[in-house]
């Protein structure tokens, strides 16, 4: 898939996702790619994969290029950014936040954890 087809799906995901709910996640907009099963998620959840990229089905560039397209896509539409914990699923009593990157950068691991609601004032 070219980085057109890529941008028209996203864009596509996203204003169905927001047809049926107020919000979008990253996370679900990439198993709505196809880019990461629903297996594949739990596994990142139950702290089973150490990073939610390792187990994405595509390469580092277009993971990014799809998370230029959904703020882009929030940019257009005014959406609002609300940032949201991850943490580790099945761990009675701790908090033991989960990572999505495997360099850990807190600009990257930010923009994995925005999800994207609609605005009151835009509906």
């Amino acid at each position: 898939m070219n980085k057109e087809e890529l941008k028209h799906k996203v864009h596509s995901i996203v204003s169905s996702t927001l047809k049926e709910k107020i919000y979008i996640s990253p996370v679900e907009l990439l198993m709505k790619i196809g880019v990461l099963s629903a297996i594949d998620y739990e596994d990142w959840r139950f702290g089973r994969v150490p990073y939610l990229e390792k187990v994405c089905k595509i390469n580092l560039s277009k993971l990014s290029f799809i998370m230029k397209e959904l703020r882009a896509y929030a940019l257009e539409n005014h959406l609002k950014s609300s940032w949201t914990a991850y943490n580790q699923w099945g761990v009675k009593g701790k908090k033991i936040p989960l990572c999505f990157s495997k360099s850990g950068d807190a600009v990257i691991e930010e923009a994995y954890a925005t999800h994207y609601v609609v605005n009151a004032n835009n509906e």
